[in-house]
């Protein structure tokens, strides 16, 4: 399959029959791109949904065949040059993962939080299990495996052999219990 080119036939040649192998060799760099710029513009447009970013990126491809102009030897292969140059830089491009930034009012970091002091989170450790302590047997037993031990509702069901709505009606009430507890009502 042949790519067709939006080249023109010299004069005297029709152009059904014209390939840019048969082209003369251009003179300088800035005579090709002004030839085959439009061009190539539109192969870059092709492998990049932004107008904008498909500028960009031949500009880079031009700017490594310029780089690279002496060391072409067939100057009648350029455009496959370039294009080569178009897909590897999208290629390099869509590799490196941009990430977006965006402007916004608040940080979505938030402010550096102090470390909390140890001594106050043992005074809490040791009220809350005062509070638990003084839930009735049964209570403490469900409050302790789904909560300390992160049972789900199933599991404790079945570790204490009871339905699982008796554990959902269990736990609201030593819930509501720790939640009147006056030892732990400063921590709210």
């Amino acid at each position: 399959m042949t790519t067709p080119l939006c080249a023109k036939a010299p004069k005297g040649v029709s152009h059904a029959s014209y390939h840019p192998k048969h082209a003369p060799p251009y003179k300088s760099f800035s005579s090709y791109v002004r030839a085959r710029g439009p061009v190539l513009l539109r192969t870059a447009r092709s492998l990049t949904a932004n107008p904008s970013d498909a500028e960009d990126l031949l500009q880079t491809a031009l700017t490594k065949t310029y780089v690279a102009w002496d060391r072409i030897e067939d100057h009648r292969a350029l455009d496959g040059y370039v294009r080569r140059a178009l897909v590897n830089t999208r290629t390099s491009q869509w590799r490196k993962r941009k990430v977006d930034e965006f402007a916004c009012e608040e940080l979505p970091e938030p402010a550096g939080l102090p470390a909390p002091d140890p001594a106050e989170e043992q005074v809490l450790h040791d009220a809350m299990w005062r509070a638990v302590m003084k839930l009735p047997d049964r209570q403490r037993a469900m409050v302790v495996l789904r909560y300390y031990e992160d049972l789900s509702e199933v599991q404790t069901a079945e570790v204490l052999g009871v339905s699982v709505g008796t554990v959902k009606s269990a736990v609201s009430r030593a819930l509501g219990k720790l939640r009147e507890d006056p030892e732990l009502v400063p921590v709210r």
